[in-house]
């Protein structure tokens, strides 16, 4: 099945990049806060390659409040 954290943190920093995009019906504000608290959560339950992953996505939302 996969650690569900991880795959949480995925799909909301996927979606607050829809919502920097217009592309989702929610608050890019919202949207970037969810993110943070999911990547958050995952990363203190993640495998060293999950880790990896998690900094990526950290990076992409950060990107996203510059």
């Amino acid at each position: 099945m996969g650690n569900r954290l991880f795959q949480e943190a995925r799909k909301a920093v996927m979606q607050a990049k829809q919502a920097a995009n217009g592309q989702a019906d929610i608050d890019l504000d919202r949207a970037i806060a969810i993110a943070k608290n999911a990547l958050s959560s995952a990363y203190a339950h993640s495998s060293l390659a999950e880790k990896a992953q998690l900094r990526q996505f950290q990076e992409e939302l950060d990107q996203l409040t510059q």
